[in-house]
């Protein structure tokens, strides 16, 4: 689950995996830490197996912060050691947090060796480049988006379900959770088929808790982890998508949306402000800043013809910027040009 499964979903269904042999090894499971402890050694065990027999053509590493990057800097080493091409691909929302608040001058000192070592390092935005330019010498930063796959059709504008706000994701603060909460309890009385659908892991109770202070309760349905088919379901019927995190990388969720034809409510944080313009394709407001985001919440549900021209205009940004066939030609080109040609 989460944003790098979804884009590894998307390079299997768009055949990438086929076209170069690539075999992708999981470090990270859901369930207990024996269950995570033994998908971490088997990834172990198969990378050392490919790599010594002569199989490893290429390293391409999608990482995050914290676990996720400790866990591939083995990978990374071992690859430096053998001379084996490697790609750094940084998802994480919280990398720079990470690095400037939770790690030592050692940690700090491992993690520019790998970045300055790596032989190309993809970023999802040029804010994401900018802020890897501060602490790497690597000149070989590229910025490619996440891609989706673009559904084939939209549902009819008049087939949305009015007032059904869709959010999908971990729940908690980083994500906006609660501030959409109390933006939507502001504008309840305005709108009374407003109700809020969160999709995700994360904090639910607390969710559930905040809901019930604001006198939002019985407007909240909490989903649970969402499914393909569930998820398609919602994307299709929701009236508008709201994620107004505090940090983000290229949210896959904001990109599944803007390909379903839904106006999205946001924050211009990490990569979203490249893919979602203020008052084009939705409405990007401050962090934190929950009269703002009351008040364009109330505006998109209140101007069926203002949501409508916003969703499709989302759509035909994703066709040209973020699907699979705009994005992954990117990704061939780089690995062609380190030696790794199609089979």
């Amino acid at each position: 689950m989460g944003g790098i499964a979804s884009v590894i979903k998307v390079y299997v269904t768009a055949g990438l995996f086929e076209l170069y042999h690539m075999e992708y090894l999981a470090t990270h499971c859901d369930g207990g830490a024996r269950r995570k402890l033994g998908i971490m050694l088997r990834a172990y065990a198969r990378f050392l197996v490919l790599l010594f027999s002569g199989r490893l053509g290429l390293l391409h590493v999608h990482v995050a912060s914290r676990a996720s990057f400790w866990r591939k800097s083995f990978f990374f080493l071992l690859a430096f050691l053998c001379r084996v091409p490697t790609i750094l691909h940084l998802h994480g929302a919280e990398f720079g947090q990470f690095y400037a608040d939770e790690c030592g001058p050692v940690q700090r000192a491992l993690i520019r060796f790998v970045f300055n070592r790596a032989s190309r390092v993809v970023v999802l935005s040029e804010a994401w480049k900018h802020w890897v330019e501060t602490i790497s010498s690597n000149s070989r930063i590229d910025v490619i988006y996440n891609p989706v796959i673009l559904p084939p059709s939209v549902a009819a504008w008049h087939a949305r379900q009015r007032g059904n706000i869709l959010s999908l994701g971990r729940i908690g603060k980083r994500k906006g959770s609660f501030d959409l909460l109390d933006a939507a309890a502001r504008v309840a009385d305005k709108v009374s088929d407003l109700r809020l659908l969160y999709g995700g892991d994360g904090d639910a109770d607390a969710a559930r808790l905040h809901a019930d202070t604001v006198g939002m309760q019985a407007r909240l349905s909490l989903l649970g982890w969402v499914g393909p088919q569930e998820r398609e379901r919602y994307l299709n019927s929701a009236y508008i998508y709201a994620l107004p995190s505090y940090n983000e990388g290229l949210p896959m969720s904001v990109l599944e949306a803007m390909a379903a034809g839904m106006p999205i409510l946001s924050t211009p944080v990490g990569g979203i402000p490249e893919a979602v313009t203020d008052g084009v394709e939705g409405f990007l407001v401050p962090p934190g800043d929950v009269a703002a985001l009351a008040d364009r919440l109330q505006q998109l549900l209140q101007d069926d013809v203002l949501a409508a021209r916003m969703g499709t205009a989302a759509r035909r940004k994703v066709e040209q910027c973020f699907s699979s066939q705009a994005v992954l030609p990117r990704l061939q080109t780089m690995y062609q040009e380190l030696g790794f040609a199609p089979v």
